[in-house]
């Protein structure tokens, strides 16, 4: 029923022949918000979202219904009793009745669900200047692309360590990879990060060959092996500075050490190289405190490969388009084996999942944006400080002995 103040509005809108624009604002968006909120109880309904207490049906309870132009968003109560899963694992009532842009969020006691009828993008191309933006403040930033707020999502491995990337080729796997290693080497100093990257194809991070930032690019277990020894000799010797100085982690430490990368592609080639899957589960299991990321890719995911203590410590999950829904499980993205835009991914942070677009980063432009960062000469060992963290590091690096 409208109020005495909002007659008064369509009478004088009415009397200044603006009526026809005043009812496709006002009047419009009350109409499609109820229609809006008669969908979300039918959703209740057709997707049994109830608890039955002595032969009556208990129901969610509305809290909010608030709309936008391009988002409308539910807040909504569990009924005590109902299981909270029954939402994830029926969200697909919820796409028949909003389309299948949605956003759910689930607790023990509440439902926060956002519907976007516009949905993603096809395509979202990646510029440097708008990135920024999203990762201030990060201390090691990851760019993942576009959600369905329009803005772009970023995270910080640093809270959310080790991540595995799993997409069949043209997903837009390639194009994730070289978009968040290209924005760290652009935003770090070479004595902030170092990175260390398994090319096992010799398809993806031939870009990276002769960067500041780049300790290496090794194409096969017998290059890759020796490097990571270096990097668990790294790790040892950051843990001892730990406990000399008390602290829980190298961001505490008086002196100011480099986070270290390990970023390998196609790891499954791996699974048979027992010595250096060891390294990577000791990474993914004490690295984060030690300043040391492992971001592994594949194709197709291997079940006997993430079986352990290591798909564990993946705390990141980027799941692109998969074969079936086996393989987007083995990932932890089930949904990815629907995914038919290329450069869509599901991306898990934790517990919550979200669909992004990641950016679209092509090899020519990522190489124009890297070329300042080409090593041009290099620098006598006698020209770096004896006390510099940073030149003990590459003197590691740089030492054959293993």
């Amino acid at each position: 029923m409208l109020s005495i103040i909002g007659w008064s509005l369509i009478g004088g809108a009415y009397l200044c022949n603006a009526y026809p624009a005043f009812e496709s604002v006002f009047l419009k968006n009350r109409y499609n918000k109820r229609k809006l909120i008669e969908n979300l109880f039918k959703s209740f309904t057709n997707g049994e979202f109830y608890k039955k207490v002595n032969g009556n049906e208990i129901y969610p309870t509305l809290l909010r219904c608030d709309t936008k132009r391009d988002n409308a968003t539910f807040v909504f109560t569990i009924p005590r009793g109902l299981e909270p899963d029954t939402f994830i694992k029926k969200d697909y009532v919820f796409k028949q009745h909003f389309g299948k842009h949605i956003d759910l969020k689930v607790d023990v006691s509440r439902v926060v669900l956002k519907v976007y009828p516009e949905g993603l993008p096809s395509e979202f191309k990646y510029r440097y200047d708008d990135v920024t933006e999203s990762i201030k403040g990060l201390k090691l930033p990851i760019v993942c692309g576009q959600n369905l707020e329009g803005s772009i999502y970023s995270f910080d491995m640093v809270t959310n360590p080790h991540m595995l990337i799993s997409g069949e080729t043209g997903s837009g796997k390639s194009s994730e990879l070289r978009s968040i290693l290209t924005t760290l080497i652009k935003l770090k100093n070479p004595t902030d990060l170092r990175l260390v990257l398994g090319d096992l194809k010799r398809s993806e991070f031939h870009l990276f060959k002769n960067i500041e930032h780049v300790e290496g690019v090794y194409h096969s277990a017998e290059e890759l092996h020796p490097a990571l020894k270096k990097v668990k000799k790294e790790m040892t010797n950051r843990g001892n500075m730990l406990d000399e100085e008390g602290v829980n982690s190298i961001d505490q430490l008086k002196v100011k050490l480099p986070y270290i990368m390990v970023c390998i592609d196609e790891v499954a080639l791996l699974k048979k190289e027992t010595d250096i899957m060891d390294i990577l589960e000791e990474i993914s299991s004490i690295g984060r405190s030690l300043g040391v990321f492992v971001v592994l890719s594949m194709q197709r995911p291997d079940s006997k490969l993430l079986d352990g203590k290591l798909k564990v410590n993946l705390t990141v999950r980027m799941g692109f388009k998969t074969a079936d829904l086996t393989n987007s499980k083995i990932i932890g993205t089930p949904g990815a084996e629907k995914i038919e835009t290329p450069g869509r991914m599901l991306l898990k942070v934790n517990s919550a999942m979200q669909e992004i677009q990641c950016p679209l980063l092509e090899n020519k432009q990522a190489e124009k944006l890297l070329k300042p960062y080409k090593v041009k000469e290099i620098v006598e060992e006698e020209q770096q400080p004896e006390d510099d963290e940073y030149s003990k590091l590459r003197e590691l690096f740089n030492n054959e002995e293993t």
